[in-house]
């Protein structure tokens, strides 16, 4: 069996629920397990059972590194500090999406952590979770010059990172923060306005596209309906 094949094996083999494969003997006559635990980590237990998968914590390090110090677009030599990758529970139920990183984010390399930030900490504690309960990601991993829009090809560029991140996590909600992350999630040229309001089969959750904090601070009469908004995404999320 070459290697190719061999690979086309353990593709097959975990699609019917095989979660690791052992070298001993014995494993071949063992009796069927009543309940066993999914294997998360990539080394042997003690029973001598290998993973065949990495968890999603290390799955989102392995995207970490293969983005490495990013010069696929032009935002690397345009004042980037940093490439801000994302943060928070790697097996969350609850994702936001935003645009960019900011300059507080450039800076700390954590999404959402300037005075928008602080709005969507309040935000995802008013249904009752915390930063640490959630995933919070970009778009756009890096700072576009004078915090304008990210153009097209970047958006290109740098997307498909996110398409990873969301499949390794497998949340039950998104969250699209803004016009922006909401028109490059659903591939729409509607705002905002016309999108909210709404929900969205996306790979495999639920997509909720709502107002951008930043946006709540400059027009705080907006935040109803994001708190309606928010309210969908609990109910979501409970059911």
């Amino acid at each position: 069996m070459d290697k190719e094949q061999l690979a086309e094996h353990l593709r097959f083999a975990a699609e019917l629920g095989v979660a690791g494969v052992s070298r001993d003997r014995t494993w071949r006559t063992r009796t069927a397990p009543v309940d066993r635990p999914q294997v998360h980590e990539p080394r042997a237990d003690q029973t001598g059972i290998v993973p065949l998968f990495r968890s999603p914590a290390e799955a989102l390090v392995d995207v970490r590194n293969e983005i490495g110090d990013c010069t696929r677009c032009r935002l690397h030599s345009q004042g980037r500090t940093q490439i801000v990758f994302g943060v928070g529970n790697p097996q969350a139920d609850l994702m936001f999406v935003g645009e960019a990183p900011g300059a507080d984010e450039d800076v700390q390399g954590i999404p959402f952590v300037g005075r928008a930030g602080q709005l969507l900490t309040k935000i995802i504690e008013a249904i009752g979770l915390t930063r640490d309960d959630v995933y919070i990601a970009n778009v756009i991993k890096c700072r576009p010059p004078g915090n304008r829009n990210p153009e097209q090809d970047e958006v290109n560029t740098c997307e498909p990172f996110l398409y990873r991140q969301i499949d390794i996590i497998k949340p039950k909600v998104i969250v699209a923060l803004g016009t922006f992350a909401a028109k490059a999630l659903l591939q729409s040229t509607d705002p905002i306005s016309r999108l909210r309001g709404r929900t969205y089969d996306y790979r495999g959750a639920k997509l909720i596209p709502t107002f951008h904090p930043a946006y709540l601070l400059r027009n705080p009469s907006s935040k109803r309906e994001v708190w309606e908004d928010m309210k969908v995404a609990r109910k979501l999320l409970q059911s």
